[in-house]
């Protein structure tokens, strides 16, 4: 199970949204931190492009943790970013940088990611970026 996320960490890494979504299961459950729930590979593959148009991010330092059945895990890692067109209702972009830690939380079913839930501290990454 750890091999699938780690999978789907590095393709993050490597800006690559296809492997990405080739990790995800067809009705994948997107909980995006702050914001609503997103169904399925078709609204995961629009919040990508969302995001790489305003956000460079890379992450570090990552720990993956499996519970005992595998079906379910989590990561904790160290977001590291520059943030490049002013995203709706946040601050002005101009090319800042920020670095915050965030989780994210996954369900598996049949190898592939069924569910991912990704928390940060908004607060932190606005003062940040201001």
């Amino acid at each position: 199970m750890t091999d699938t996320i780690r999978r789907y960490f590095e393709a993050f890494n490597a800006n690559d949204k296809e492997a990405m979504l080739g990790c995800l299961t067809e009705d994948v459950a997107h909980h995006v931190n702050e914001g609503q729930v997103r169904e399925g590979r078709a609204l995961f593959a629009e919040f990508c492009e969302h995001m790489a148009r305003c956000y460079d991010e890379t992450l570090t330092e990552m720990v993956l943790f499996e519970a005992g059945d595998g079906t379910r895990g989590a990561a904790e890692y160290m977001v590291n970013g520059t943030y490049l067109e002013t995203d709706a209702g946040l601050p002005e972009a101009r090319g800042q940088s920020y670095r915050l830690p965030a989780g994210s939380f996954f369900t598996l079913r049949d190898g592939k990611i069924a569910r991912v839930t990704t928390y940060y501290n908004l607060a932190d990454w606005m003062a940040q970026v201001r």
